[in-house]
């Protein structure tokens, strides 16, 4: 809901001003007794719809499906594919949507002062569609140099292209009507422009992760380059249908020069976010050079800019004090496709003939928006109207506020209920050791006695699991002793050595070989203990190396997956397989015992002779599955939801009501901003705030933001709302205001002129 939230801002911003503009428009008429056909505008029922707004409408949609996709599956990608931890995939991700909604700005600028919306969106739609190539042939691994440069390169690109694009479209497409006749089109447009968004968010936040995970290439279990690629044909008809129809991307000149003229376009003017930030810079200059002494600091400025925008000035500055601390809102918002992500990796989605990918419950949140909004407006806003418990705007913001707190606690207590499936993963200066029991007896491990692991008894046919070798530093090599209870082909000890290595596992097998007892090290690299962040369950086979032939896992009787045991080996490597009770088959012939593979597990899984040459099975779990359901997410889900309409949506309207004629762009601007802000927050915190939970860490946000909301709300009751006025008294009151400041200035350009004349003129005044 992010990027739909500032396109919200230009929607409204846009439907508010042309409200304006049509009561304008029939007060002049009415002062001036003119007919509209004295002006030559035609009638309602002679207008007809532009039909360059589908055009429009279609751009956005095909832009929000590409942009939500892309950032559906980004964080997964810079994890999984780019091989950045946890830490560094929010941090980069977290960048990457500050960089988003700090672009607006360039692109609002740009657009007023310089190019005008047409050629900021062709322009900046080129920049979009070559940073999302770039993404694209970034995650190929074919490129010639560093993936990550080729990525990183890419997002910037994209945030640069999707912010400088975001303020632009929705007022392009209100331009595009003619006013005040055709207010109610206008209205019907804004309203389809804002269920485009939310419709292409929806079936992109779904779709994508099925086009990532559900589709190999390239020789990887995922498919990154094809739902990266999704996205990059959706932009290209987004250019087609900007630019003019059934055009071809590599013939942009030409579309540019054929759609032009579809369109009405205004020449760009002065831009008010120019004038505020050099108002408010000149302002602040002069009271550090300066030691006069003024009521607000802002009146510096009035020796060189008019009194109104001195004025308007300050009210914003009132309002940017008031939500200075609803900046972190936004830090716990944005951590949907960072931290929440990262947790639903960790959960099992499961649906029996539907598993929901972790990056796919953010589909949840639009659909929810969709629901919620008229249920708020009709229902629960006037109960609670009602109740008199919340009235206000900002008592609003305020519970908003505090429901996105409780939704963080409620990721909390799940997060509670997932840990105990953590995998366990060796810390600095210790080792893992595992060691597998071929035989049908007990067998006695012996470590040296310098060493901190005490002797164990491992039984037939069972697994040794010490999580925690300690005093390991690098590669280290120690003797074992193996001996063995009631087998008779293993009756003399075993001496062998036995490698460990810092923060990494290693398994040993033993087995008989030919009459004697071989301990053998399974697989040529470390143990595979982490979890897939994809979902899927990891298994590996250890045999007897006098078994081979084809292991069959068979389900509902039909093979899911496959293992090839070679003769003369003892392993096959792990490889990702889908969970669920299976089944298993040695060349057809049926093996004794089903195997229950859970969602996300590590497995290994043995095939060996018992005692009277029988074969038999044993499934270890080296790091269990993920026990708690995906499902579980939605009540925090649901209550983050209710967060954003109460918060996102009355802050919109707060800011816009609140702030002056003049800088409701600023305002909108601004509100903007805050989310880039409260993403830059969450790149401190896990920059130089990094805990060792996870549950810490959603709990800590939680009771930052009680205690930051209980602050707005301190600012909250000092607040003074502006009584907004009506469309004549604004143009009195900024005629008068007008007036004024011309016979200031006309005041100040005679006594100057005198002053000239006679300098003892300043005395004797």
């Amino acid at each position: 809901m992010d990027s739909k939230r500032s396109n919200v801002v230009s929607v409204s911003q846009g439907l508010l001003e042309n409200r304006r503009q049509h009561a304008r428009g029939y007060n002049t008429l009415a002062e001036e007794g003119t007919s509209q056909e004295t002006i030559d505008v035609e009638s309602p029922k002679r207008l007809k719809y532009p039909k360059s707004v589908f055009f429009i409408i279609s751009n956005e949609f095909c832009e929000r499906f590409s942009y939500y996709g892309m950032r559906t599956i980004l964080a997964l990608y810079l994890q999984n594919q780019l091989k950045y931890s946890e830490t560094d995939s929010t941090l980069i991700y977290h960048s990457f949507v500050m960089l988003c909604y700090f672009f607006p700005l360039f692109g609002a600028i740009l657009a007023d002062s310089f190019l005008g919306k047409f050629k900021t969106i062709f322009y900046l739609s080129i920049v979009y569609a070559i940073g999302s190539i770039t993404l694209s042939y970034s995650s190929t691994g074919l490129v010639p140099f560093p993936e990550r440069y080729a990525a990183l390169l890419g997002l910037f690109l994209v945030a640069l292209g999707t912010g400088g694009i975001k303020p632009c479209v929705s007022s392009f497409g209100g331009d595009q009507f003619v006013l005040p006749q055709q207010q109610r089109q206008l209205e019907q447009f804004f309203s389809v422009f804002y269920f485009s968004i939310n419709a292409g968010s929806v079936l992109s936040t779904f779709l994508t992760p099925e086009l990532r995970q559900g589709v190999t290439c390239l020789g990887q279990d995922t498919c990154y380059p094809l739902a990266f690629g999704l996205h990059i044909i959706s932009f290209l008809m987004t250019l087609e249908t900007i630019f003019g129809e059934n055009l071809n991307f590599l013939f942009l000149s030409v579309v540019f020069v054929a759609g032009k003229f579809m369109y009405k376009m205004k020449k760009p003017g002065t831009n008010v976010i120019l004038d505020v930030t050099k108002c408010s810079l000149f302002a602040l200059q002069k009271k550090l050079t300066s030691n006069e002494k003024k009521e607000h600091w802002l009146d510096h400025a009035k020796s060189k800019y008019n009194t109104r925008l001195v004025d308007d000035c300050k009210i914003v500055m009132s309002i940017i004090l008031l939500f200075s601390p609803t900046i972190l809102f936004w830090s716990l918002f944005e951590q949907q496709g960072t931290t929440w992500t990262f947790q639903a990796t960790r959960m099992n989605g499961d649906l029996g003939g539907f598993t929901i990918k972790p990056d796919q419950m953010q589909v949840v949140n639009p659909v929810l928006i969709m629901i919620f909004i008229p249920i708020f407006e009709m229902v629960i806003y006037p109960v609670l109207a009602k109740l008199r418990i919340v009235r206000t705007s900002l008592q609003k913001l305020t519970v908003g506020g505090l429901l996105v707190a409780v939704s963080f606690v409620i990721a909390g207590l799940v997060e509670t209920k997932i840990q105990p499936s953590y995998a366990i993963l060796p810390q600095k200066g210790e080792a893992q050791l595992r060691l597998i029991n071929g035989y049908d007896c007990d067998i006695r491990v012996k470590f040296p006695d310098n060493s901190t692991v005490p002797n164990q008894i491992v039984h037939n046919f069972d697994m040794l699991q010490l999580h925690s070798v300690k005093n390991i530093t690098g590669t280290y090599s120690f003797d074992v002793t193996l001996a063995a209870t009631g087998c008779p082909s293993f009756t003399n000890e075993l001496k062998t050595i036995v490698v460990l290595s810092e923060m990494q596992s290693i398994t040993y097998y033993l087995r008989d070989d030919n009459g004697k007892p071989n301990l053998t090290r399974v697989g040529q690299s470390f143990d595979v203990i982490k979890k897939s962040e994809l979902g899927f369950s990891q298994l590996r086979v250890v045999y007897n190396s006098d078994i081979s032939g084809e292991l069959a896992f068979v389900k509902d009787s039909k093979s899911v997956f496959k293992f090839d045991l070679k003769s003369g080996t003892s392993y096959v490597d792990t490889k990702n397989v889908k969970n669920g009770r299976y089944t298993m088959k040695l060349n057809d012939k049926e093996l004794t015992g089903d195997v229950d593979i859970g969602f996300a597990g590590v497995y290994t899984l043995m095939v060996e002779k018992s005692s009277n040459s029988s074969l038999i099975t044993r499934l270890y779990t080296t790091t269990s599955p993920n026990t708690v359901h995906i499902l579980w997410q939605l009540p925090q889900i649901l209550v983050l939801t209710a967060a954003e309409i109460m918060f996102s949506i009355t802050g919109l309207e707060f800011s816009y009501s609140q702030a002056p004629k003049s800088m409701k762009s600023v305002m909108s601007s601004l509100w903007l901003l805050t989310d880039a802000l409260g993403n830059a927050l969450v790149v401190v915190f896990e920059e130089f705030l990094r805990l060792d939970s996870q549950v810490k860490q959603f709990f800590l946000f939680a009771g930052l933001m009680v205690f930051v909301m209980l602050v707005f709300a301190l600012l909250a009751m000092r607040y003074e709302y502006v009584k907004p006025q009506d469309e004549e008294e604004e143009e009195e009151e900024e005629g008068i205001r007008e007036e004024e400041g011309g016979d200031r200035r006309e005041k100040e350009t005679t006594d100057k002129t005198r002053s000239q004349i006679n300098p003892a003129f300043d005395q004797t005044e």
